[in-house]
């Protein structure tokens, strides 16, 4: 992929766009024969992923444009069926790119296992005897899942905590050791249960405890991608707005959600509308995101803003985003999927601490997009002018009719099904 900005992509239809891709793209013929069969997952596969499958249920799958990240160019597959949210990333990814682009990082991809132990008649010499028997946890942990060591990764690491020490209950009381595990480029979770699985009866052993739980936490804080823009106002301006005054509304926008769970949560809400499509279009696991993003939006205490927006010495609106990001490009059903398959073929990241990165820069990008919105014209505009199109489709609309209805139903300021279903009718005797 040459260049992510593709003028007026838009405007092409499902086919004109699809032979631009396969151009830009090499794909291969099994992956066009996926690409554009109506049956994308075929039910046979589907059959095997999940239990008492009946069907499967299809996702629009678009292209997120513009996107220059650490001055490499990418287009980025989304699954998702709420409008607005495609154009929106595309539309703040060419301002970013006008201002030099994303620039992210990823720090070292160390996973959580934790193992639960109640019971111990010394909870601190329980303790104790863990960390000065952790080389031979590790060692053990590692023998478990030999090819993750040999691919250079593994159980680094440990660490053990104490909970509720001072509780009166048998039930609170509780030893927890967590083995932080490097899990080069898969999301990891069957490597990490089966290594605390594993170990859990040395754990025993060695506290004089019972192990209940041992398995994964999906509260990564140390498998971190972090995502940073700096856009001078001029980039800014909206009709009637000037860069100043729009590039403040965004950071009072923050602000409001840095101190308002409130609004915090509809506002981390539109950061993982750019989230979970990558996610999900990669075969990832988007419960597990969405569960390590808003627990880090916590971390000190209280739920704000995922994101931080300020003002630098230069006037220029700065925004940054950093979450755990437990992604991978290997594993699972990321090569199950055929579209899965494709998606990450577009993407082409060569690990997941760079698919980590870019997924953190589309949720920046989504949230100015959104905050934008709302400091200027309000977010109904774009949104309702999008979603127009889904309610004539639900009114019965087909082909050329949709867009027909969807420019009435946006000029006369009445979106909805039942007037739809009166244009149809019109339009139709």
């Amino acid at each position: 992929m040459e260049s992510s900005r593709i003028p007026g992509f838009y405007n092409k239809t499902v086919e004109e766009r699809r032979e631009l891709l396969t151009k830009l793209h090499s794909f291969t013929e099994e992956e066009l024969e996926h690409l554009n069969s109506k049956e994308a997952l075929p039910v046979e596969t589907a059959d095997k992923m999940i239990e008492n499958v009946i069907g499967t249920f299809p996702l629009p799958l678009g292209l997120g444009l513009n996107f220059l990240i650490n001055d490499k160019e990418y287009v980025v597959p989304m699954a998702i069926e709420e409008p607005s949210v495609v154009a929106s990333a595309s539309y703040i990814a060419k301002i970013v790119r006008e201002a030099g682009g994303f620039k992210t990082e990823a720090t070292e991809r160390l996973m959580i296992g934790q193992i639960q132990v109640v019971g111990c008649s010394d909870f601190q010499a329980a303790k104790q005897t863990l960390l000065n028997e952790k080389d031979k946890l590790i060692v053990a942990a590692n023998d478990a899942y030999p090819s993750m060591k040999a691919r250079g990764g593994g159980a680094e690491d440990l660490d053990v905590r104490i909970l509720n020490e001072d509780s009166n209950s048998t039930y609170g009381k509780m030893l927890v050791m967590h083995l932080y595990i490097n899990t080069c480029d898969a999301m990891g979770a069957n490597v990490i249960n089966t290594m605390v699985e594993s170990i859990a009866p040395i754990v025993e052993d060695l506290t004089g405890g019972k192990v209940y739980l041992r398995i994964l936490s999906n509260y990564a804080d140390r498998c971190l991608a972090k995502a940073k823009c700096v856009i001078p106002p001029n980039l800014l301006e909206s009709e009637g707005f000037t860069g100043e005054e729009v590039r403040d509304g965004v950071v009072h926008a923050y602000e409001f959600a840095a101190s308002d769970p409130y609004r915090a949560v509809t506002h981390n809400k539109g950061i993982m509308n750019g989230i979970d499509p990558i996610v999900i279009a990669t075969g990832n696991d988007w419960r597990a995101v969405e569960a390590g993003a808003h627990a880090y939006a916590s971390r000190y205490g209280h739920y704000g803003s995922m994101t931080t927006w300020s003002v630098d010495n230069d006037g220029n609106l700065v925004g940054e985003l950093e979450l755990p990001m437990t992604v991978g490009i290997v594993g699972g059903s990321i090569r199950v999927h055929p579209i899965s398959k494709i998606a990450h073929s577009i993407l082409n990241v060569e690990s997941a601490q760079e698919l980590a990165q870019v997924i953190v820069a589309v949720g920046l990008a989504q949230n100015l997009g959104a905050l934008k919105a709302l400091v200027t014209d309000g977010i109904q505009k774009g949104h309702m002018a999008l979603h127009s199109r889904s309610v004539a489709i639900a009114a019965g609309a087909t082909g050329e009719m949709i867009d027909i209805i969807a420019e009435k139903l946006v000029s006369e300021k009445e979106i909805r099904v039942g007037k739809a279903k009166e244009l149809v009718e019109q339009l139709t005797k």
